[in-house]
């Protein structure tokens, strides 16, 4: 409890130093990622990995036409829960975009994943081994001594059903959050963050946190042999930025310094295309931060701010950050 009070009022003091009224961003409610066929990927994510259905449902209409950007579409949408946090799986039923390409690497512009904490990183890969998961790193990797923030902890990459990147990660006692000590006998626990490939550090701060407000907690430059075989990329240096708010999973920004940046976020990605994941902030007020968005020429996905149709007839856009990587923001 001490640790959520410390945390919260450093994101209020944080606030006080950002432009007026943009101190925006109160949690990362959920990270949608778009699906090629949903009877599988439930199972992946149930069976593989430990999240529990809890809604499933269909989802046509001018909002969600506008809202995600595609005309004439029908999604069905799956709600999951890991722990305390929520992922969306989404399934375009009357499109269908494009296959995630074979050759995207850790250090391309349109990676994004999310990582699963784990209390156990020998019984979770084992578990993995048995579901015969295509693996991204060699092998699970112990970060040395040599990267001060991330010391001992231990990560392993892979690829679900349809090749998006995941991650397990296991925090060693004083690394991550407190709440990630208490397992309560389960292997996977929960999502720590969701990480980003970006071209500039300074470029995705200036909308991460001046813009929306949230919160910078720290920084780390990795290199190494267990850096280069955790991401498979060879001589693979990063700065990693971690950033979050008061509830809900980080976003980390992964910069590739070495081998420098892969390649850019296509830019005719469209939301049923299998690349693309969507991170939802709930906000104070959509439709100032839209202003400011739209006022600072940023792209967006959504055709202009739409009011949805639940109970608050919230109001909710999709905007691109400077790499092209998709914000779902929505007034509570």
């Amino acid at each position: 409890m001490k640790s959520l009070l410390k945390q919260t009022a450093l994101i209020a003091i944080a606030c006080l130093f950002f432009l007026a009224g943009f101190c925006q961003v109160k949690r990362v409610a959920t990270i949608g990622i778009t699906v090629k066929d949903m009877p599988s990927a439930v199972k992946f994510y149930t069976e593989v990995l430990g999240f529990k259905k809890v809604s499933d449902t269909e989802r046509t209409g001018e909002v969600y036409e506008r809202l995600e950007g595609i005309f004439g579409l029908h999604m069905r949408v799956v709600r999951m829960q890991l722990g305390d946090e929520f992922i969306e799986l989404t399934d375009y039923l009357t499109a269908g975009g494009r296959n995630i390409p074979e050759d995207m690497h850790s250090n391309d512009l349109a990676f994004q994943h999310i990582a699963i904490v784990v209390s156990d990183m020998d019984k979770a890969y084992a578990h993995l081994r048995k579901y015969n998961v295509e693996h991204i790193s060699t092998s699970p990797q112990t970060l040395p001594a040599s990267i001060a923030p991330a010391a001992g902890v231990k990560a392993f990459y892979f690829h679900d059903q349809d090749n998006h990147s995941l991650e397990l990660i296991y925090f060693p006692k004083g690394k991550g959050q407190p709440k990630w000590q208490q397992n309560n006998g389960n292997i996977f626990l929960g999502i720590d963050h969701t990480a980003i490939g970006i071209s500039n550090t300074d470029n995705s701060l200036h909308f991460y946190q001046d813009i929306l407000g949230i919160v910078r907690k720290g920084d780390s430059w990795n290199k190494g042999i267990e850096q280069e075989h955790l991401n498979n990329v060879e001589g693979a240096s990063l700065h990693i930025t971690g950033l979050r708010t008061a509830a809900g999973p980080g976003i980390e920004f992964l910069q590739y310094i070495q081998p420098g940046v892969g390649k850019p976020y296509p830019a005719d990605t469209r939301a049923d295309d299998i690349w693309y994941w969507q991170t939802e902030l709930i906000v104070d007020d959509a439709q100032s931060v839209y202003n400011r968005l739209q006022a600072d020429g940023y792209r967006f996905v959504s055709n202009g701010i739409v009011e949805m149709n639940d109970r608050r007839h919230s109001k909710a856009f999709i905007v691109k950050d400077p790499d092209g990587h998709a914000m779902l923001v929505r007034g509570e």
